[in-house]
């Protein structure tokens, strides 16, 4: 919660005015942001000085990891969040390689389960991630990556969380996250719960201890008409300690991940917050 507020406030001390063409906003941004989660603590990043809805979140997470490409297939887990994307962007309505009603395209989970390669086949680099931790490999290179720029114009919206890279350690896993654009006040949130969420996850079914999470953020900014709430209500509020995320122990494969797992499989405990804040959003 700390690194969270400290990175707010570097960017109301330290950021520039950018203009954002895509919103017509103007932000304040910094360039570079790393935060850390010790997810074998179990110090879960749930936001304590706004009330925050990490269900979404983790949601959203497991239709990544299950390959979704269809809004509604997400909806059915509890995220909303593609609905937009996938049936309000202009540009994507009008886009031939659309095919219907809450379709994606090929996005986040798809590249991350079928990554097509030139011959006609596809990559699961998700799988191939499992299967090595399960047998206790790393490769140095054991990579899950959302960001094909050959395939941008076949999906709605290219990926800002884009590339996971996992490492074994003994017995411990590790990750680092990165992450090349992040609306603070509203998405680092989401954005926190997914990466703590995603070691967890990957270190119980490929039976390790999860370690540290390391999340590097690129362009990290504050949309103006976010400032005062951020600066005249968030950041007067006090935290209170971190929540525990559970996870049931259950859940041991990525077919179970694939197959009959819900947000009913999942509980955060001890989570104390202050009001919820009605941030502007950017679309």
């Amino acid at each position: 919660m700390k690194q969270y507020l400290a990175l707010c406030e570097r960017i109301i001390n330290e950021g520039v005015w950018v203009e954002n063409e895509r919103t017509g906003k103007r932000c304040l941004t910094v360039i570079n942001a790393d935060l850390e989660y010790d997810v074998a603590a179990n110090e879960f990043p749930l936001i304590t000085t706004r009330k925050s809805f990490w269900k979404g979140a983790i949601a959203e997470l497991l239709g990544y990891l299950r390959g979704y490409d269809n809004a509604a297939d997400f909806r059915k887990l509890g995220a909303k969040t593609w609905d937009a994307n996938a049936n309000e962007n202009s540009v994507w309505l009008n886009n031939p390689h659309r095919k219907g009603h809450d379709d994606m395209g090929r996005v986040y989970g798809v590249q991350g389960r079928a990554w097509a390669k030139p011959d006609g086949g596809t990559v699961d680099q998700l799988r191939k991630i499992i299967d090595n931790l399960s047998k206790g490999v790393d490769d140095r290179g054991e990579i899950l990556s959302f960001y094909n720029p050959g395939e941008f114009h076949m999906g709605c919206l290219r990926p800002c969380m884009h590339t996971h890279n996992f490492s074994l350690l003994g017995d411990t896993l590790y990750l680092n996250s990165f992450q090349r654009s992040c609306d603070v006040p509203l998405g680092l949130n989401f954005n926190q719960v997914q990466v703590f969420a995603l070691l967890a996850i990957v270190a119980q079914i490929t039976g390790h201890k999860p370690g540290k999470a390391y999340h590097k953020i690129v362009n990290a900014h504050i949309y103006e008409d976010q400032l005062p709430l951020m600066q005249d209500v968030q950041l007067k509020r006090e935290p209170f300690p971190s929540p525990k995320l559970s996870i049931n122990p259950d859940i041991k494969s990525l077919e179970d991940l694939e197959t009959w797992v819900t947000m009913d499989d999942f509980e955060v405990t001890g989570y104390q917050h202050h009001e919820a804040i009605q941030y502007p959003f950017s679309v």
